[in-house]
């Protein structure tokens, strides 16, 4: 029997997005999610990447202030009025515990939004509220993919039924996006509700991490397209707009409907499902790359990242 190469043995295992965005749903229909209730009036709420879009999410209807690991000490001085900070990280590790200790230090109470039980950064909460920890379920997925980590986190602010939404992609997503050439075009410009606008940089990040510069994303609400963002047009771009008809911008189209009454969960849903489509219709730049990456990332963190992440 010829002996498969780590590298290649990766690349069998891993699961194109649309198929990872299936189980992810099918987990949370199986497992109760956590409830966001926070007592904050105005929290500083940290992460990175993903999990910075995340607790926009999440905290879109607050007056909260948003940062990063290299910004939150900055937030922390100069607004006086903050009253406890939020860490949203899926792993619980990498800059959460240098953040956590540094908040404790400067006594403000920390919460901590996880996938991870006892992850690094638990060591420096209080542990004596409810508000204190909150862990959500996760799936064995491809790092970077982080579907089900944030979707879950998303779905427990939102409280959308993760059954209902599963269903709606099978029956109206699927066969529409299922049906369509994507190999066409190089270049896609996805079009999301207005008051989804924070969306975009989930959609944004995951062009990055699954194409590169190899395709074009765009992602702008139908207010935003109308401000020259379609002066140089090409045959090449397909328009995909999510929950509202695009009959105006680009030459090639595709509509997507929503559920009725759709929020943040059912959007990063059905957007996520249909990038998997694109991406099993174009050569496998991900698959091809990602051992190579996680190995430059692991000395990068000093830790063992791995391609594949339990």
């Amino acid at each position: 029997m010829k002996k498969v190469s780590y590298k290649k043995y990766v690349q069998m295992q891993l699961i194109d997005l649309d198929k990872i965005v299936l189980s992810a749903l099918h987990l949370f229909m199986e497992n109760k999610l956590p409830k966001l209730k926070l007592p904050y009036k105005k929290p500083l709420v940290v992460g990175s990447g993903n999990a910075a879009a995340t607790g926009r999410v999440i905290f879109e209807d607050r007056d909260a202030v948003f940062a990063d690991e290299g910004t939150y000490q900055k937030k922390l001085k100069t607004v006086k009025d903050i009253d406890g900070i939020v860490l949203v990280s899926a792993s619980g590790a990498k800059h959460a515990p240098i953040i956590a200790e540094w908040s404790k230090k400067h006594k403000k109470h920390v919460t901590l939004i996880t996938n991870t039980p006892h992850a690094e950064a638990e060591k420096y909460l209080d542990k004596a509220h409810r508000y204190d920890l909150f862990v959500f379920p996760k799936q064995t997925e491809p790092y970077t993919y982080n579907t089900s980590t944030y979707m879950g986190m998303i779905l427990g602010h939102t409280h959308e039924n993760p059954k209902k939404i599963h269903d709606f992609i099978l029956k109206k997503v699927k066969p529409l996006v299922t049906g369509k050439n994507f190999k066409k075009y190089n270049a896609f410009y996805l079009i999301v509700p207005k008051e989804f606008d924070a969306m975009r940089e989930f959609f944004l990040t995951k062009f990055d991490e699954l194409f590169g510069p190899m395709l074009n994303g765009r992602v702008f609400t139908l207010e935003q397209t109308k401000h020259a963002k379609t002066v140089v047009p090409s045959d090449k771009e397909l328009f995909i707009s999510f929950g509202e008809e695009n009959k105006t911008f680009g030459k090639h189209r595709l509509n997507i409907p929503l559920p009725k009454n759709a929020d943040y969960g059912a959007l990063m849903a059905i957007g996520y499902y249909t990038i998997g489509q694109i991406q099993k219709q174009h050569p496998p730049y991900f698959k091809r790359n990602i051992v190579g990456y996680t190995k430059k990332a692991s000395k990068l963190f000093k830790s063992e990242i791995k391609p594949i992440v339990d």
